[in-house]
């Protein structure tokens, strides 16, 4: 009898009817959710502790069939085992009863495309029971490959930006060199400009102030430097539209000037830049002033390659320093072939100070007596020389401005000054009373920033045992006017038991009356003017007032470069002191020098 389902629930007492009811609408529900499931894009899999599936909807096998060699989907771990293999041992260590095992694992499939593009598997676990776990599996491809865009995005950009300054970094300078580089051969001329802009011994902030000021300077400078260049994009000066700066080394920094109006707009806005870096930095309690040097490369000269632009601005850059700081100085070709021959003296000296090529040469320096009187040698001027294999003698003009740029002027001065004190000590002990009684050793502008120059003196003065008021150090008036920390410098020297000449004085930027300011025991009146004392009354009355200030300050003076009787003449009548020059005898060697002082009637008995 077929079955009739109305009739029969008409038949049944209304509790029984309930029932069915509720039991055909959770069939329903049932199926439908099973089938909603089976349909949905995720996948899911039921199976045992051990990985044995239990349960797997269509999605789920879909997923897993990308696998590589994925035939036998029985047991998701032995699926999984070739890219998840970890998954079985975090089922074995997952002791509680209940509970999420892993969320949202991710695993990399085997390429799956004729171009190679990875696909990527999200997994979900968690043990519904202790016998029973639920994974849920997706396709993230999509998903990954988004995430992996903006890492790239968020990693490509930092390698673009500098970190401490948040300017553009050395690849962003060269990359928008070449861009200009390229239109202007490709015919869009557009005249531009690239500047190399360094910190002048900026390593003195970070040996004095620390680091953490040194970065704050950079931020600093930065920030200037971006200022000064929106000016010239709002049109405020230079006429140009685009302007970047960028940070292209620990204290280098490079900008591109685009678009200038005419090429000699370069000179005005380089100009402003470098009245804009000139103003003090605060940097906690202190005002810094920090100087720069400049180089400048028109768009007319610029090489082939954004690298080689750069280069030459930093050749032109090293000029700019070479003659001083606070200016700056636009690429010649010609300045290539120094900057190679700096490069060559370089190496060639580093060669040198190993194989002790360098010497040290004297000239006497004597006391201004009434004519007639005895020459009396009142102590000598130590000086160095190069004496290479295959040049012959180098002068020190090639070679100590490349021994400062490149690091070796510490070694260069300590050789200096030992074998001088070695020499002046070995002269007391074979010549007595006929020695020499002091010794004057020049000191260069980049030793006075170097740390350890005290110690070094002290260190020599001590292995050689040279009496400390036998020794006196020259520096330029330039250098012991320049600024606080060479003043500190200099005033430790003294405190040696040295004395300090002031050399070259009238040509460096202090003046007569800031003379009583500088640590320094004698005044050494430059060649230029005492070459032109017997001839210009100019000259005459420069070298008197520089004389009456030196002694009434008790300070000892001498004029250099002297050459003639009428020169000696005139200083001696001037009240200088003492003199040196080729008059008196040239620089000689350590042989001659003993020879000379043999030949010469009388030494100094009150020196120094």
């Amino acid at each position: 009898m077929a079955f009739d389902s109305d009739a029969s629930q008409d038949a049944l007492p209304a509790a029984d009817a309930g029932i069915v009811d509720e039991v055909v609408d959770y069939r329903q529900a049932y199926e439908s959710l099973v089938q909603f499931l089976y349909q949905a894009p995720l996948g899911l899999v039921r199976l045992a502790p051990d990985g044995e599936v239990q349960m797997m909807t269509p999605a789920a096998a879909m997923l897993l069939n990308a696998l590589p060699g994925s035939g036998d989907l029985d047991n998701l771990f032995d699926a999984l085992r070739g890219v998840a293999p970890q998954l079985r041992q975090l089922v074995a260590d997952f002791r509680a009863p209940t509970g999420t095992v892993c969320t949202a694992l991710r695993i990399a499939l085997a390429p799956a495309t004729p171009h190679g593009e990875a696909s990527w598997l999200g997994l979900t676990m968690r043990k519904i029971s202790p016998h029973a776990l639920m994974a849920a599996l997706s396709d993230c491809t999509l998903e990954v490959e988004r995430e992996q865009r903006s890492l790239h995005d968020r990693l490509t950009d930092a390698s673009r930006t500098d970190a401490l300054t948040g300017l553009p970094n050395r690849g962003v300078a060269i990359e928008r060199i070449q861009q200009l580089i390229d239109a202007r051969r490709a015919g869009r001329a557009r005249s531009f400009a690239v500047l190399f802009l360094n910190v002048d011994r900026f390593h003195q902030i970070n040996d004095s102030l620390g680091h953490a000021a040194g970065d704050e300077v950079l931020r600093l400078l930065a920030g200037r430097l971006q200022a000064q260049l929106r000016r010239r994009v709002r049109g405020d000066g230079g006429g140009g539209h685009d302007a970047t700066a960028t940070r292209i080394g620990n204290d280098e920094f490079a900008i591109v000037l685009d678009d200038l109006g005419r090429p000699d707009d370069v000179h005005t806005i380089t100009q402003r830049l470098l009245d804009a870096l000139l103003m003090p930095y605060g940097i906690g309690d202190q005002q810094l002033h920090v100087r720069v040097s400049l180089g400048v490369v028109l768009g007319a000269q610029a090489s082939t390659s954004g690298v080689e632009v750069l280069n030459d601005a930093n050749i032109a850059m090293t000029e700019s320093r070479r003659g001083g700081s606070l200016r700056y100085a636009v690429f010649e070709p010609a300045m290539r072939d120094r900057a190679a021959r700096r490069g060559l003296i370089e190496e060639e000296l580093r060669h040198a100070l190993a194989q002790g090529e360098l010497y040290v040469e004297y000239q006497p320096v004597v006391a201004l007596d009434a004519p007639g009187r005895p020459l009396r040698c009142t102590g000598v001027e130590a000086l160095v020389r190069w004496r290479h294999p295959r040049r012959g003698i180098v002068s020190p003009i090639e070679f100590i401005g490349v021994a400062e740029a490149c690091g070796l002027i510490g070694e260069l001065g300590r050789q200096v000054l030992a074998a001088a004190c070695v020499e002046f000590m070995r002269w007391r002990a074979e010549l007595g009373p006929r020695a020499p009684r002091l010794l004057a050793v020049n000191v260069s502008r980049a030793q006075l920033f170097l740390p350890d120059l005290v110690d070094m003196v002290r260190d020599t003065m001590c292995s050689t045992e040279i009496p400390p008021a036998c020794l006196q150090l020259e520096v330029t008036e330039s250098m012991a006017a320049e600024d606080e920390h060479v003043r500190e410098v200099l005033a430790q020297l003294r405190s040696l038991g040295l004395s300090l000449a002031l050399d070259d004085f009238g040509t460096g930027y202090s003046s007569l009356s800031s003379l009583h300011h500088l640590p320094v025991d004698l005044v050494k009146v430059d060649r230029s003017f005492v070459s032109q004392v017997d001839s210009s009354d100019y000259h005459r009355v420069l070298i008197e007032a520089t004389v009456q200030v030196a002694r009434s300050l008790r300070l000892a003076t001498v004029a250099e470069g002297i050459e003639t009787e009428a020169q000696a003449q005139a200083v001696r009548l001037l009240g200088c002191d003492k003199g040196q020059g080729f008059l008196y005898s040239r620089p000689l060697s350590s042989a001659a020098l003993m020879a000379w002082l043999a030949a010469s009637t009388a030494v100094a008995a009150d020196a120094p």
